[in-house]
């Protein structure tokens, strides 16, 4: 049976304009298959305030509901409980994966960060992550990876475990074919979605239509 694997987006680092970006979303639904949003509202100058996140989320959670989409809080669980969303992502720096998962309770969806490092991944598999974050695969301009990954170890993690992993970092429809072959569960994208020159829409189903062809 042929491996399945979906698409994963990323929010912009900084949304100017809800509303603006609430088109966007939709336009990008509306491109095919997408397996979930992580609202990761955070620059290299620092992350959105509080209030900003949860009404950001206030405004996109029902259009992902709508679509049967997930909708996952970047680094804050606490955030998560209070908007309501399906989880949390969190990285090596942030709240630990026990802690999110005692917040949010056993049906919480909860992503750990794990870089290039089959240890972190192994470690956030056994404290109860749901899947499992390797990358950088590709050079990104959505923030500055601290690790490259090679799709040796999504081959190498698909073989030895059945926890779900993503690949990010750089993806985009033309580079993630050997991603989706190695055995990645889910392609992470972000400006190559958002910034895509025909539009999330288009993105959106070019993604589909290479995740298909590989």
């Amino acid at each position: 049976m042929k491996h399945s694997c979906r698409l994963y987006l990323i929010s912009p680092p900084k949304i100017e304009t809800i509303d603006l970006f609430h088109s966007a979303f939709a336009a990008a639904l509306s491109g095919g298959d997408v397996a979930c949003l992580q609202l990761r509202l955070k620059t290299a100058e620092g992350r959105a305030s509080d209030d900003d996140i949860l009404y950001a989320a206030e405004k996109l959670i029902p259009l992902a509901r709508e679509h049967d989409v997930a909708f996952l809080i970047n680094d804050r669980p606490d955030l998560a409980i209070k908007c309501g969303a399906d989880g949390v992502h969190v990285g090596q720096s942030d709240a630990s994966c026990k802690k999110a998962r005692a917040l949010l309770g056993d049906d919480a969806t909860i992503g750990v960060t794990c870089h290039n490092s089959r240890h972190l991944a192994l470690i956030a598999g056994e404290a109860g992550a749901d899947y499992v974050a390797f990358g950088a695969f590709f050079p990104t301009r959505t923030k500055e990876a601290p690790t490259a990954a090679d799709p040796s170890l999504i081959e190498w993690w698909s073989f030895a475990t059945t926890l779900p992993c993503v690949a990010i970092g750089g993806v985009t429809p033309e580079n993630c074919a050997p991603l989706v072959r190695a055995g990645a569960d889910f392609i992470a994208a972000s400006s190559a979605v958002w910034d895509y020159p025909d539009g999330p829409a288009a993105a959106v189903k070019m993604f589909n239509s290479a995740i298909k062809a590989a």
